[in-house]
């Protein structure tokens, strides 16, 4: 994709709106990270409450995923979980607008040596991550030290997507911004030795998916991180984040490459990317994004999980 351009019509009148939220975030988040951590709880918060539909969403997803966990600690997850979205907010525009060298300070990161030497040998790589909701500040703060493509949706508004992506490609200029369809291309960049953020871990529908166990359910799991790895001749390196719990920012890890990853078995490698992503997310489960419904995607004749 072409890098983001300016345009006139952007100030017309109907745009004003935004440009006034905009500027007034702008403005909040030049306040101290410690502030804005706890003004996101506090909107988090507020979101638990008018947020039913997503409330709902994330609640039936804890009791599918962790049945054994008493209903009084899944609420407390859930609380946490909200409150956490809510920093979200705050940290997608700390990763836009924040001078680099400011937000450089709040990254601790693990692992850059794995991406490193894949790039040595002209090896392209999946960084293989998950939807946290720290996703969007882990990708800023990673492309600061390694270029790092990714997959794009195009959002609706113009002017919300300019924004968006200029704030996210400042931190890799020479970086590429993929449609998520576009599949020629993410084989490209990764023959061409580069790395693309990817995470397979959402519901896209039966197509191009199959059924694979997570947390014991029934999963539609897509069998793309295996073709891009075989066709693009790519590692997969997981990618996972963390923000820290003492306010001094967020764990970055990029772990070793998945040991025999592709398999001649798709149904294998869904098998053991699902069962990395319970590891994962279990070590985690307050940060990751849980109002998505994962298990709606459902086998012959299954029941559906969600009203």
């Amino acid at each position: 994709m072409d890098r983001p351009v300016f345009r006139r019509h952007f100030l017309h009148p109907r745009f004003w709106p935004l440009w006034l939220g905009l500027g007034l975030l702008w403005l909040v988040v030049q306040l101290p990270y410690a502030v804005l951590l706890r003004l996101g709880r506090g909107l988090g918060a507020l979101m638990y409450r008018v947020a039913g539909a997503r409330r709902r969403i994330a609640a039936r997803n804890l009791e599918l995923c962790f049945p054994q966990m008493p209903s009084a600690e899944r609420e407390r997850l859930l609380r946490e979980n909200f409150a956490s979205t809510g920093i979200a907010f705050f940290e997608m525009a700390i990763s836009w607008w924040w001078p680099r060298e400011r937000l450089a300070r709040l990254a601790h990161i693990e692992g850059l040596e794995h991406l490193r030497q894949a790039q040595a040998e002209g090896q392209g790589v999946i960084l293989m991550a998950l939807h946290f909701t720290t996703l969007e500040i882990g990708a800023a703060l990673l492309g600061q030290q390694h270029t790092i493509d990714g997959m794009y949706r195009e959002h609706d508004n113009p002017l919300f997507d300019y924004i968006q992506r200029a704030g996210r490609e400042r931190h890799n200029r020479d970086a590429t911004a993929i449609e998520r369809d576009d599949v020629r291309g993410m084989l490209k960049v990764l023959r061409a030795g580069r790395a693309i953020w990817y995470a397979p871990d959402q519901d896209y529908g039966p197509k191009q998916s199959i059924f694979v166990p997570l947390f014991g359910i029934p999963a539609a799991t897509v069998t793309a991180t295996t073709k891009f790895a075989r066709l693009g001749r790519a590692r997969v390196l997981p990618f996972t984040q963390e923000r820290l719990a003492d306010g001094s920012g967020y764990r970055l890890v990029i772990h070793p490459p998945l040991h025999g990853f592709p398999a001649e078995d798709e149904a294998a490698d869904c098998l053991l990317i699902n069962q990395w992503i319970e590891r994962v997310v279990s070590v985690c489960p307050t940060q990751y994004l849980w109002a998505h419904r994962r298990f709606k995607t459902r086998p012959p004749g299954a029941p559906k999980l969600y009203d």
